[in-house]
Parts: structure tokens; C-alpha cells; sequence
């Protein structure tokens, strides 16, 4: 069994990030999925401003909502400049056998998302 790399973890964020964000009915201006390149989805609807939105993979599922508050006040400071509001995606994710595990292509893991952080 491989265990999912760091980008692979990133990316699975990404997708189930970006299904809830069409579900909400918004539509995507730009999507980037590079690790450590931000925003990762920079969103649009008819009568609403610009919105950021910040995805981050972590194991931590109790709280995957945790970030690091000087990286986001400073990311914070550039969407201002742009009008734009910023959103936090912080989406645990897990071995589903055992949390001491990696999570492993094609097994089974749980997603740990509650909701958006309006930053």
C-alpha cells in the first residue's frame, strides 16, 4: 500500500472543497491547486463580492478549522486590497482503519469539514 502524498491529501481537499462550493451555486473564476499557493478557488455569484477561499488538508480531526493566524492576517491584507472577502477551508482527513495510520490510495479515509471560516 502507497500512502498519499502531501499534494494527493491536498488535492482530495481541494475536490470535495470545490463540489460543496458548486453546490452553493458558486462559479469559479480561478482554481489553484498547487500546494502552498493561495487562494485556492477564487469564487463569483451574481451580487456578491469576490471571495477567497483558503483550502487546507490536515490530519487534525477534531479540528480541522485550525490555522495559523499570521499567515492568514497577512493573506487577509492582500484580498482586502482586492475587495475580496476570505474564507478558510480546513478539511481533516484520515485513515478510516486507524488514525496512527497514513491514509493510503484506494482505501478508505473520512473527511472531517464542517463549514467555511468568514475570516
Amino acid at each position: 500500500m502507497q500512502a498519499l502524498t502531501e499534494q494527493e491529501l491536498h488535492n482530495l481537499a481541494m475536490n470535495y472543497v470545490g463540489k460543496k462550493l458548486q453546490g452553493m451555486g458558486y462559479e469559479f473564476l480561478a482554481i489553484n491547486s498547487q500546494l502552498k499557493r493561495h487562494p485556492q478557488f477564487v469564487l463569483y455569484k451574481k451580487g456578491e463580492p469576490t471571495i477567497f477561499v483558503l483550502v487546507k488538508a490536515t490530519e487534525n480531526l477534531q479540528n480541522p478549522n485550525a490555522y495559523d493566524t499570521v499567515w492568514v492576517e497577512t493573506f487577509k491584507a492582500h484580498a482586502k486590497e482586492q475587495n475580496a472577502k476570505v474564507w478558510y477551508a480546513g478539511v481533516g482527513i484520515a485513515n478510516a482503519e486507524s488514525l496512527e495510520l497514513p491514509v493510503f490510495k484506494d482505501q478508505p479515509y473520512y473527511i472531517a469539514f464542517d463549514d467555511f471560516l468568514q475570516i
